[in-house]
């Protein structure tokens, strides 16, 4: 199954560090985050997991959850996070999926076969809380994931879909915005009654708003 962007994603149940879940049911009414590992024990996917645990009220803050997945078992997943927590200076914090038998990766095509016929490549989803696809990145096995920009696209989805704008290059919280273009300059002038900076008639840019 290949997922674009605004589909419905998979529901699936399964077996995690923190006991059985339903994952629409886990997610509540809010936001997810789903991320794959190749492999447990793996050096890249060990930073990866403490430098998730150390931002979880980050995430927390955007009423947004995370959850990893790899192909191997909780058992061992429990395990692998006395490493994490040894190396990495943080417990686990978020609950590990047990994929052994690749039900959920091949659900999420999170199998490239061109890459590895075995393991998961370093798939992200961002999941909105009307389940549906909002971001997807694929990263190979060698790269560790910026999950920092992972924030920042967060921030993005949630300012973008309650208001008529959209975040330029390099945004980050409290920079300027782009007024939507769908948008006439009546229409905006009710939305944005402090005004804008017209470099284009396309490009209008404006504060944040709801700051």
């Amino acid at each position: 199954m290949t997922l674009r962007l605004g589909d419905r994603v998979p529901d699936f149940s399964a077996d995690t560090t923190e006991g059985k879940i339903n994952f629409f049911e886990w997610m509540e009414d809010g936001w997810a985050v789903l991320f794959s590992h190749p492999a447990d024990f793996t050096p890249v996917c060990t930073t990866e997991l403490g430098e998730v645990a150390h931002l979880k009220p980050a995430f927390e803050k955007r009423n947004t959850k995370v959850i990893g997945l790899s192909v191997d078992t909780v058992e061992d997943h429990n395990k692998w996070a006395t490493d994490i927590e040894e190396t990495q200076g943080q417990a686990l914090n978020f609950p590990l999926i047990g994929d052994a038998d690749r039900s959920i990766a091949t659900a999420y095509d999170m199998i490239h076969p061109n890459a590895d016929s075995t393991f998961t490549v370093r798939s992200v989803f961002i999941i909105g809380p009307d389940k549906t696809l909002k971001l997807q990145i694929t990263y190979p096995a060698s790269t560790g994931r910026n999950f920092s920009e992972i924030l920042r696209v967060i921030d993005s989805l949630q300012l973008t879909a309650n208001y008529s704008v959209a975040t330029p290059v390099n945004w980050t919280q409290g920079g300027k915005v782009i007024i939507s273009p769908q948008l006439t300059d009546d229409e905006a002038k009710k939305k944005f009654p402090n005004g804008w900076e017209e470099l284009k008639p396309y490009l209008r840019v404006t504060d944040q708003p709801g700051r």
